[in-house]
C-alpha cells in the first residue's frame, strides 16, 4: 500500500490534520487504538475567553473560524449534529469581579465576546447574588459523536487500523517510510500523552495533566445555558449536564478516582441548590504544555516525521487552527509560528 501520510491518533488533533490531508485530496491511513482517552472525555466547549483572569484566548478569532467551519463542515457530510450554540454565564462572585469584567469589556481583543449587559439570576436552584456576565460566540462540539463519526468514515474507507502503532517496525530514511506493507512519504504522530512512548518524539515537555468530569441528572435546573461558576456546568439536553473539571499533575492513569468526585461535587455544590443524581464519571490524560500552545514540527533527523500534539484543554477550537499550520509547513514550506514550534525547546 502507497500513501501520502500516515496518522498516528484519531482524537481532535488527529481528527483535524486529516480533514486538511482530504481537503487537498493526499491519501493517508490512521492508526488508533484507543489507549488516549483525553479527547474521548473532553467537554467540547469552545470559548474565547480565559474566564480565570478575563483574558482573550491565544489567537481566538483564527481559531473560531477555522474551527467551526471544519465542524459544519462534517456535520453536513456526516449528517450529524456536533456544534450546539449555547452562551456561557460567568457566575460573578463579588462587585469587584463585576467591575474587572466592564474593565476586560473594554479590551478590543475582548470586546466582540463580553457582553456589557450583565444577567441577573432568577434561577431558584443557582445561588448567584452577583448576577452573571455573557460571553457570546461560544458552543459545545459533541466530541463524542464526532470521533464515532470519523472512525466509522475512515473504516468505510478501508483507511483505519484498530491497533496499536510499533515504533520499533518503523524503517525511516529521508527518502520514505515503511510500516509493515504501508509505504509513505510522511508520517505524523498525534497521539496526546501517549507521545512519551514515542521513540522519536519522547523528549519533548509534555505534560500529564489529568482531568476528570462528571454527568449529573438534574431535572429542577433547567438551564440552557453553560455556567462557569467554580465549575463548568454544561447542559446536554434532557435534564443532563457535565461537570468539570479537574487537573492532576501526579496521576497518569486513565481511573476514575473519588477524590477527584468528592472535589467536583463540592464544588458544584457551592452554587447548585436543587437535587441530582450522579451517572456517569470519566476520567482522561490531557497532553499539555508549560507555555500553554501546542507542540507542532519536524523531526530533528528524520525530515519526514512530525508531531502535532500538546492541545490542552482548547482542543476542539485549537486542533484545526495548528493542524492547517503543520500541513502547509509539510506541503508548501511555509515557516510554523515560533510560539507552536518544537524548536521552542531545542
Amino acid at each position: 500500500m502507497q500513501v501520502d501520510f500516515i496518522v498516528i491518533g484519531n482524537g481532535l488533533a488527529g481528527i483535524s490534520f486529516c480533514e486538511q490531508l482530504r481537503t487537498h485530496n493526499k491519501t493517508f491511513v490512521v492508526f488508533d487504538d484507543k489507549s488516549q482517552q483525553s479527547s474521548t472525555v473532553a467537554g467540547g466547549l469552545y470559548n474565547p475567553v480565559v474566564l480565570k483572569r478575563f483574558t482573550p484566548v491565544w489567537k481566538s478569532k483564527e481559531q473560531l473560524q477555522l474551527a467551526l467551519q471544519m465542524y459544519n463542515r462534517l456535520e453536513q457530510e456526516f449528517n450529524i449534529k456536533l456544534d450546539y450554540k449555547i452562551p456561557v454565564l460567568r457566575k460573578f462572585s463579588s462587585l469587584e469581579e463585576q467591575n474587572d469584567w466592564f474593565t476586560a469589556s473594554d479590551n478590543p481583543l475582548l470586546s466582540e465576546y463580553l457582553s456589557t449587559n450583565l444577567i441577573k439570576n432568577t434561577n431558584q436552584c443557582i445561588e448567584a447574588p452577583f448576577g452573571y456576565g455573557v460571553v457570546m460566540q461560544t458552543g459545545r462540539i459533541d466530541v463524542k459523536t464526532l470521533m464515532e463519526a470519523y472512525r466509522s468514515y475512515l473504516q468505510k474507507e478501508n483507511r483505519f487500523f484498530d491497533k496499536a502503532f510499533n515504533y520499533e517496525q518503523l524503517e525511516a530514511s529521508n527518502d520514505g517510510l515503511k510500516y509493515a506493507n504501508i509505504h509513505a512519504k510522511h508520517i505524523v504522530f498525534t497521539e496526546g500523552y501517549g507521545v512519551n512512548k514515542n521513540l522519536f518524539f519522547q523528549d519533548l515537555p509534555l505534560l500529564a495533566t489529568k482531568g476528570e468530569l462528571l454527568t449529573i441528572y438534574a431535572p429542577n435546573l433547567k438551564i440552557d445555558f453553560i455556567l462557569k461558576g467554580s465549575v463548568f456546568l454544561i447542559p446536554l439536553g434532557d435534564d443532563y449536564y457535565v461537570v468539570g473539571a479537574t487537573y492532576n499533575w501526579d496521576d497518569t492513569s486513565n481511573d476514575v478516582t473519588l477524590k477527584a468526585k468528592e472535589e467536583l461535587l463540592n464544588k458544584l455544590k457551592t452554587f447548585l441548590n436543587c437535587s441530582f443524581e450522579v451517572v456517569n464519571h470519566v476520567a482522561g490524560i490531557r497532553p499539555t504544555v508549560r507555555d500553554r500552545r501546542p507542540l507542532v514540527g519536524q523531526h530533528s533527523v528524520y525530515k519526514n516525521m512530525y508531531v502535532l500534539n500538546g492541545l490542552g484543554t482548547r482542543g476542539v477550537m485549537i486542533g484545526p487552527y495548528v493542524a492547517k499550520q503543520l500541513f502547509e509547513f509539510i506541503e508548501f514550506r511555509t515557516p510554523l509560528e515560533n510560539e507552536i514550534d518544537i524548536k521552542r525547546f531545542q
